[in-house]
């Protein structure tokens, strides 16, 4: 890989991990100038890293204003949290009628791999790890997987993306320090091995709403009050 290349990636996963661990708040504006000192690098790989960030609905692009962190507000998650519990839990409830041995298998094997990562870094302030982030986002999509409509699967797997913004504040911000995060995985592996729709769909709820629950609970009052479209 090129040295500009080497740069750039540095550059922007620095910037997406201080977005995730809170050192870029919520709404924050993010000019070249001062980006520029804090990663001591160019306006072309600030940049080069803010559009992918905006891709993946961490940063906001407003015409004439520049870039910004993405706001959060009390009223987007829980619209958030409601539509994803409707939408997950209808193409979880098809998953479980229509997905066959094939599919019962990945979900075994995406748990198996969710449940021997650790979830929290080494480095300090404690973060996500990313290889637990990758595997927490496969488990959940194979066990949507056996829904035979891609779009619904598509929509669900959208708004898991946009969710993740607040998921990962809800580990620095939440109360989450007596949550069983892998015992919600586990309930609902058994459910959905066990074919029982209704249970599944209760741990589905459950897992989705925690986040949102931590989050209102524990989070500054001012960082869950700015427009979503502000």
């Amino acid at each position: 890989m090129p040295r500009s290349e080497t740069r750039a990636e540095r550059i922007y996963m620095n910037l997406r991990g201080d977005i995730l661990t809170g050192r870029l708040l919520p709404g924050q504006r993010l000019p070249f100038a001062d980006l520029g000192v804090r990663y001591g690098t160019s306006v072309g790989v600030l940049r080069e890293a803010l559009s992918r960030l905006v891709e993946q609905g961490l940063v906001l692009s407003e015409p004439q204003l520049g870039f910004r962190v993405t706001p959060v507000s009390e009223e987007d998650l829980r619209d958030l949290t409601n539509t994803r519990i409707d939408i997950e839990t209808l193409c979880l409830r098809h998953a479980i009628n229509h997905g066959d041995l094939a599919w019962e298998s990945r979900v075994v094997a995406a748990y198996h791999t969710l449940d021997r990562t650790p979830e929290l870094a080494t480095v300090q302030p404690r973060a996500v790890n990313e290889d637990w982030a990758t595997a927490h986002a496969a488990f959940h999509a194979a066990v949507l997987e056996g829904c035979p409509s891609r779009r619904l699967r598509d929509i669900a797997a959208s708004l898991r993306d946009s969710a993740e913004l607040y998921r990962r504040w809800s580990r620095h911000l939440g109360s989450e320090d007596t949550r069983d995060i892998a015992g919600e995985h586990r309930a609902l592996r058994d459910a959905v091995l066990a074919r029982d729709v209704e249970q599944a769909e209760a741990a589905l709820t459950k897992h989705i709403s925690f986040t949102t629950r931590a989050l209102l609970e524990s989070a500054p009052e001012e960082l869950m009050t700015a427009p979503a479209d502000a």
